[in-house]
């Protein structure tokens, strides 16, 4: 079966542009020109992938996602006119899984669309693999609700964010290398995609750790890579 991606953008060219790009790649598109629409249609039936402006009319983009979090892990791209560090930070800590500012190139966002459902149906297959809920300190990890806890509050991870998370958490105290890292999410080893794991651990210290300046649990072994502690 064929994945399914929503579009959500009020400009009718894009819309159809990316409508025959990502149908002639193999997958079945949904269109929504509103907030209210993407919400209606993300409701009514299940979906692979989101690709999310901000700017809409009737329902934001932000509160779109918000909404879409409260329940679902389906993964969102942000495809965006605001392009500001502060967009960005904001969206990816609302849970979306990866952001890309207009004007863009269809054949980069199929490439990111591709990697990102790779990863979520590899990471699907690991949580087969491991069932039952996993709990390190107090995190508490569900994989069948895809479900992350931190003293008791739900905290909305990206789709990659969560394998790693879930990863480490199933071998509490062990140590994992950026290389591991990277092999474990799908990709490449260059120099910035080391960065790019740097980065993740860092948003992902935002959201599970009280100081995340002093971590309690994710913690960084200098010069070889992270574990996560009781």
């Amino acid at each position: 079966m064929a994945p399914r991606i929503l579009v959500v953008d009020d400009e009718p060219v894009i819309l159809s542009v990316l409508k025959d790009r990502l149908t002639a790649e193999g997958f079945e598109v949904l269109l929504a020109a509103d907030g209210e629409e993407a919400l209606r249609l993300e409701a009514s039936q299940p979906l692979d992938l989101i690709i999310l402006d901000l700017m809409l009319p009737k329902v934001d983009g932000y509160e779109v996602c918000r909404r879409i979090k409260d329940h679902s892990t389906v993964p969102i791209i942000i495809l965006s006119a605001r392009g500001d560090e502060l967009d960005k930070v904001v969206g990816f800590r609302m849970g979306v899984d990866d952001y890309l500012t207009k004007p863009f190139s269809p054949s980069e966002l199929v490439w990111r669309v591709r990697a990102i459902l790779r990863r979520w149906q590899k990471q699907e297959g690991q949580t087969e693999r491991k069932k039952g809920p996993l709990v390190v300190g107090n995190i508490f990890i569900d994989p069948e609700k895809r479900l992350v806890m931190v003293g008791g509050q739900t905290v909305y991870l990206t789709a990659r964010e969560f394998e790693v998370l879930f990863h480490l958490a199933a071998h509490p105290g062990m140590v994992f290398t950026r290389e591991q890292i990277l092999a474990l999410l799908g990709e490449e080893g260059c120099a910035e995609d080391r960065k790019n794991v740097t980065s993740l651990m860092s948003r992902l210290r935002e959201k599970i750790e009280a100081d995340p300046a002093r971590p309690a649990h994710l913690k960084t072994v200098w010069g070889v890579g992270y574990k996560l502690d009781p």
